[in-house]
C-alpha cells in the first residue's frame, strides 16, 4: 500500500511542464503546408509520367497534422497501426491508389484501406518515383552502401520548359519600321508565344536585316505563323523553326550508375549490400557461371554497378555495368543481362526501398522544423520471406 501510494505521489507531483512534454514539444501544421514542404524535397514533376504521386487522400479541410507515419506499403496492418497511433497523415512510398477506383467499398484490399483512412481522417501522400529521382533520395541511399566512388543517374530528369520551339526569321531593314514594331507587339500578345525579340544584324555582304526571334509552344508556333502571314507575309518564307531540347537536371533522375574508386570482388560487394540492407540473403545470377566454378564468379572484379530500387529492369536495360542491382527482375530479363556478362543481384522489391525511410525521417523532421512527430512504421515489411 505504501509502495502504491509512493508511486502515485511521484506521478502526480511531476512538474506539469515535464508531464506534458510529449504533447507540447510538437505543434500543429496545416496539411497543405506539409505537402508543400514534401514537394520542396522531392518535386512531383520528377516522378515518372505513368506514376500516381502526391496527395491521394485528403480529409475535409482544414486538416492539421501533428504526427506522420512513414511506410513503404500501406497494408491493412499499417492502417491499423496508423489508427492505433492516432497519426493525422501517412506518407506511403508506394501509392495505395495506382489504377483508377470505380467504387470505394470494403470489398477489396485497396478500397478497404482508403475507406478506413477517410473514416479516421488520415491524409495519405505518396512520393514514389519522385523519391527515386531526387538527389539524396531512395536510389542515392541504395548507392551509399556500395563504397566510395562516383554516382550519377542512369536516366536524367529534365528541366520543365514552357516553350518547345524557337522561331527565327529575317526582315529586311527596308521594311517599314512601324510594320515590324506592330508585328513584334502583336506576337507578344499571341497565345503560346514568349520572349519576342528583334535584333538589327549586318550581314557580311553589307546588307542590314532585322532578326526576329521568339520562343513558343506548339500552339504558339501555329499562332505566330498565322500572325506573320497576316501582318508580314514575306517574312514567313524566311522562317526557321528550331526544336528546343530540355536540359538535364544534374544529379537527378531514375536509377544510378556507381563507379567505385577501387575495384572490389563480387563477394565483397554482396557483403556490403547485405550489411546496408540488413539482409541475410540475396539472389545472385552470376555471369559466365558454368555450374562448376561458382567461387570463380564470386572472385570476379567489380568496378561499376547500375542500380534501381524496386523493379528496375526497364531502367537498367541495355546499360553497361559489371553488376545490376535491383529488387526484382523477370526470369528472361535476368537471362538477357547474364548473357551480356553482367552479374545480377536481386534483393526483393521493397527491401531496396524501405531502409530509406529511417534516413528520410531525420530529413523530414528538419524540413518540418520539428513541429510534427515523425514515426516509421514498425509493421511495414516485405511480404516475401526466405524459409
Amino acid at each position: 500500500m505504501y509502495l502504491f501510494a509512493h508511486r502515485f505521489y511521484f506521478i502526480t507531483n511531476v512538474p506539469k511542464n515535464l508531464r506534458s512534454f510529449r504533447t507540447t514539444c510538437y505543434s500543429l501544421m496545416n496539411l497543405k503546408e506539409v505537402t508543400k514542404k514534401l514537394n520542396e524535397f522531392a518535386p512531383l514533376r520528377l516522378a515518372e509520367k505513368w506514376d500516381n504521386v502526391g496527395l491521394l487522400v485528403e480529409p475535409t479541410p482544414p486538416h492539421t497534422v501533428k504526427s506522420i507515419l512513414l511506410t513503404n506499403d500501406l497494408t491493412d496492418r499499417v492502417v491499423q497501426e496508423a489508427i492505433a497511433k492516432r497519426v493525422n497523415m501517412v506518407i506511403s512510398y508506394h501509392p495505395p491508389i495506382f489504377v483508377p477506383l470505380k467504387r470505394v467499398t470494403c470489398g477489396t484490399f485497396k478500397e478497404r484501406i482508403i475507406v478506413k483512412m477517410i473514416e479516421n481522417r488520415i491524409a495519405v501522400h505518396s512520393p514514389h518515383t519522385a523519391f527515386d529521382a531526387v538527389n539524396n533520395g531512395v536510389n542515392d541511399w541504395l548507392a551509399s552502401g556500395l563504397g566510395s566512388g562516383k554516382v550519377e543517374p542512369l536516366e536524367y530528369s529534365k528541366h520543365q520548359v514552357s516553350c518547345s520551339y524557337k522561331l527565327l526569321t529575317n526582315v529586311s531593314s527596308n521594311q517599314k519600321q512601324d510594320q515590324v514594331a506592330r508585328l513584334q507587339e502583336t506576337l507578344k500578345e499571341t497565345d503560346g508565344v514568349e520572349r519576342v525579340e528583334i535584333e538589327l544584324l549586318t550581314r557580311p555582304c553589307g546588307t542590314v536585316e532585322n532578326e526576329l526571334s521568339l520562343h513558343c509552344s506548339t500552339t504558339g508556333l501555329v499562332n505566330a505563323l498565322q500572325t506573320m502571314t497576316s501582318l508580314l507575309p514575306e517574312a514567313v518564307g524566311k522562317t526557321e523553326v528550331v526544336p528546343l531540347a530540355q536540359a538535364p537536371l544534374l544529379g537527378t533522375g531514375q536509377g544510378r550508375l556507381c563507379t567505385l574508386d577501387s575495384p572490389i570482388i563480387l563477394s565483397e560487394l554482396i557483403s556490403r549490400i547485405k550489411s546496408h540492407l540488413s539482409l541475410k540473403h540475396i539472389r545472385l545470377a552470376a555471369a559466365h557461371f558454368t555450374g562448376l566454378q561458382f567461387d570463380d564468379s564470386l572472385r570476379s572484379p567489380v568496378k561499376t554497378i547500375a542500380l534501381c530500387a524496386g523493379s528496375g529492369a526497364s531502367v537498367l536495360r541495355d546499360k553497361k555495368a559489371d553488376v545490376y542491382l535491383t529488387g526484382e527482375m523477370s526470369h528472361h530479363e535476368v537471362l538477357d543481362a547474364v548473357s551480356r556478362g553482367i552479374h545480377v543481384i536481386l534483393c526483393e522489391h521493397s527491401n531496396t526501398e524501405r531502409g530509406f525511410l529511417s534516413e528520410f525521417k531525420s530529413k523530414l523532421e528538419v524540413l518540418l522544423e520539428n513541429k510534427v512527430d515523425v514515426l516509421v512504421s514498425s509493421l511495414d515489411a516485405d511480404p516475401l520471406v526466405v524459409l
